[in-house]
């Protein structure tokens, strides 16, 4: 799923590509991608974009004088830059293709959504606040104003674990299960740990972990084309999806546990005291 530095990378490109063009046309092929229907989607064509944002893991394009169109890309979904789009109406059918967005120019995008759970959501508001998981989200962990503090604050009475704790964006915006592994690896904590538990001094590791992965992984994003942000984003991660593999810190060897629908990565040496977590339902909490 893309996440925050991913999400950050496609609004700089997008920003880039979009702003100042008018768009002519949007398609949608897969009718169950879009969440809204007043305004109808139509209702973008004939304005021009005059802006590019992100909220969290949501892309936000603000037309002049018209409506916003807001998706969340979800664990299989991606936006593809068409620098000439075919000619010719999308067929619907049973491929990738979930939507079409056509430019004055000739060029344009496509969301397409991989694997059977859709997931891919399109909004057409007026405000991106009428958008449900917009509204909810917590503060953005690379906003200016977030600080130490706030994030001590937001752990305090916490009781969740540390890695369901960081992937609850009313908790923090942006942070999903690739990037919790990586900052509680780079953080050195157990993502079992209880977030209410840490210490100032535990509070500061993290949240300098936090702030250094985020901010790196948009660095290593920032200027890659669309395209190629899946590749940058698996290439950049030191635990997750590397199971099996050598820890880049102390060189042991990196663990899984497996939950129904996912998984998180962790290396037992730098995080858990040496001992490894082989099933989290029988594994006690570790501090």
């Amino acid at each position: 799923m893309p996440e925050l530095p991913e999400v950050e990378a496609l609004r700089d490109f997008l920003t880039e590509h979009l702003v100042g063009h008018e768009i002519v046309r949007v398609l949608p092929v897969a009718i169950s991608v879009l969440k809204t229907y007043d305004p109808p989607v139509t209702a973008l064509e004939g304005h021009r974009v005059a802006e590019v944002l992100r909220h969290g893991k949501f892309l936000d394009l603000r037309t002049e004088d018209g409506p916003r169109l807001v998706t969340h890309l979800a664990r299989g979904g991606w936006l593809h830059w068409r620098d000439r789009l075919p000619d010719g109406p999308p067929r619907p059918g049973k491929g990738p293709l979930a939507l079409r967005v056509a430019l004055d120019s000739g060029a344009g995008f496509e969301l397409t959504e991989a694997g059977t759970q859709k997931r891919l959501a399109v909004y057409v508001v007026r405000d991106p606040e009428e958008v449900p998981g917009v509204a909810r989200l917590g503060p953005d962990p690379l906003a200016d104003d977030f600080d130490e503090a706030r994030l001590a604050a937001l752990l305090s009475g916490e009781r969740r674990q540390l890695k369901g704790a960081l992937r609850d964006q009313s908790l923090l915006a942006g942070v999903g299960n690739a990037y919790s592994d990586e900052i509680l690896h780079a953080a050195r904590m157990s993502p079992f740990k209880l977030a209410a538990s840490l210490t100032p001094q535990e509070t500061h590791v993290l949240y300098e972990a936090l702030r250094t992965t985020l901010t790196e992984a948009v660095e290593r994003s920032r200027g890659v084309a669309a395209g190629r942000l899946k590749a940058e984003k698996k290439s950049g991660l030191r635990v997750h999806g590397r199971t099996g593999e050598p820890c880049p810190v102390c060189g042991d060897t990196i663990r899984e546990v497996s939950f129904s629908d996912s998984s998180l990565q962790y290396c037992p040496t730098c995080q858990t005291g040496g001992k490894p977590l082989a099933d989290r339902r029988l594994s006690r909490l570790l501090k």
